[in-house]
Order: C-alpha cells, then sequence, then structure tokens
C-alpha cells in the first residue's frame, strides 16, 4: 500500500542546504500499522509529508497504492499533532467533519450518514452540535481522528497525534486508535517521538538514524494483536522490545545506552 523508494529530501535557502532525509527506502503492506520513531529532528514529520503529497521529494519515489505521490492522494488521510489549527473554531463538530466530505462530491444524506458513524466510532455520538472550543484537546483530538475516519481512506498517517494530551488522555487514544484501525482495516502509518507508545501500538517499528536520515532497523513486534494498557506493558516481552528500540535510538545519536 505504501511503497518508498531511495527517498532523498534537502532544504535549501540563504546560501545553506540542509539534508533532512538521505535515503529511505520502505514497505507497508495494506492493512498494516507501523510507527516510525527516530532522534527528535531527524525528518519524521518531513518523511509523513513526503507521503502525504504536501512536499516534494528531491529524489527518489514515493508510492501509494501503487501509484506515484504528485500531490495529496487519493484515499489518504493525515491526523496532525495540532489538533487546534486543524479544526476550524467558527464550525460545529458536525460541520468540521462534513467540510471534507463535501469537496469529495458525496450527497448530503451520505455526509450525515458518515458523520454520524464516525463520531459514534470515536465515542462523541453526542458531540456534533458543539464547537471545537467547548471540546477538551483529548475530544479535539477525537473529532480529528473522526474527520479522517469519515473520509473513508485507505491509508490514514499520524503526525505525533498524541504529544499535546496528558498522560491518560493519550491512554485512551492510542487504544482508540488501535480499535478503529481493526475496526476499519485501514492502512496506518504512526509517525511518534515515544518509543513505549510505538510497541504498544506497532504491528512493526521502524526506527530512523539522524539527520541526515535512512532506516536503521526495521523491527517486527510480536506482541499479541490484543493490547492492553497494563498487561502488555508489563509483559517481558513489551520490555525487551522497547528497550531494543530505545538502544537503537541512543546508538543513532552517538550515545551510549545505560
Amino acid at each position: 500500500m505504501l511503497e518508498i523508494k531511495s527517498l532523498r529530501k534537502t532544504y535549501g535557502g540563504q546560501g545553506r542546504t540542509v539534508e533532512a532525509l538521505r535515503d529511505i527506502t520502505l514497505t507497508v503492506e495494506d492493512g498494516q500499522f507501523v510507527c516510525v520513531v527516530g532522534p527528535s529532528g531527524c525528518g519524521k514529520t518531513t518523511l509523513l509529508r513526503c507521503l502525504g503529497g504536501l512536499l516534494t521529494p528531491t529524489s527518489g519515489e514515493v508510492k501509494v497504492a501503487g501509484q506515484t505521490v504528485t500531490g495529496p492522494p487519493d484515499g489518504l488521510a493525515i491526523v496532525f499533532q495540532e489538533y487546534g489549527r486543524s479544526l476550524f473554531p467558527w464550525l460545529r463538530v458536525a460541520e468540521n467533519i462534513e467540510l471534507p466530505l463535501k469537496s469529495k462530491g458525496i450527497g448530503r444524506a451520505e455526509r450525515r450518514k458518515l458523520v454520524d458513524e464516525s463520531l459514534s466510532a470515536v465515542g462523541l455520538g453526542d458531540a456534533g452540535k458543539a464547537y471545537p472550543w467547548q471540546l477538551s484537546g483529548g475530544m479535539q483530538q477525537r473529532v480529528a481522528i473522526a474527520r479522517a475516519i469519515a473520509f473513508q481512506p485507505k491509508v490514514m498517517l499520524m503526525d505525533e497525534p498524541f504529544a499535546a494530551v496528558d498522560a491518560q488522555t493519550r491512554a485512551d487514544l492510542e487504544d482508540l486508535v488501535r480499535t478503529v484501525w481493526q475496526r476499519f482495516g485501514m492502512t496506518m502509518l504512526f509517525v511518534t517521538h515515544d518509543i513505549d507508545e510505538a510497541v504498544y501500538l506497532g504491528q512493526r517499528v521502524v526506527v530512523l538514524s539522524a539527520s541526515p536520515t535512512s532506516v536503521l532497523e526495521n523491527l517486527d513486534i510480536d506482541l499479541s494483536d490484543e493490547r492492553d494498557q497494563l498487561k502488555t506493558r508489563s509483559e517481558a516481552r513489551f520490555v525487551e522490545l522497547r528497550t531494543h528500540v530505545y538502544a537503537r535510538i541512543q546508538e543513532a545519536k552517538g550515545v551510549a545506552a545505560r
């Protein structure tokens, strides 16, 4: 579903060139949940934006469902970290979710059905008439996820979507995302700086090197498909996996893991 071949991205300006991504080659199969981690500033967001057609690679190729990405591809949705800036405060929750469906040319009755179903899927069935600013941060991020679900994407990209919420809300949203992924069968690429979150959520964890970035390791997460915040995180295998990922990131940073 996702193919990245020899992806390279450089930024230039004022006589200075910065190589953000040097050589990223990665595939994600249809229906997989893959998490991406790496040192701060390693280009995780740049990678996601190249995948979403928001940035043009310097070289290399990105494909979604076999089609080369030259702009935002059909069937792909992105959930950003800054939920407060991705929702229109003057529109009610249901209207925020409905807006991209209008641009897709979906009829009014079908739009309303999709809005209701997506709000129900994220546990906000009664919040459609509220304004975003009347909701908590965690609830606003649920709205952003509902908007992505309603779009019926084949691929969902998530860019550190829970970084701005408290720990308890974060745990709830992690379980919500896994439930949504299992229910709708979409392909998920989830960027995070949180190692424990990556191991808890993903079927695979891709570890990136420090900038200029390449893939350091592509690690299968051999935990049960049924994850639980208490039980899974206390398992010896979970601890082994998160310790391994932590050590690789420290290695990428040039720091000896303790």
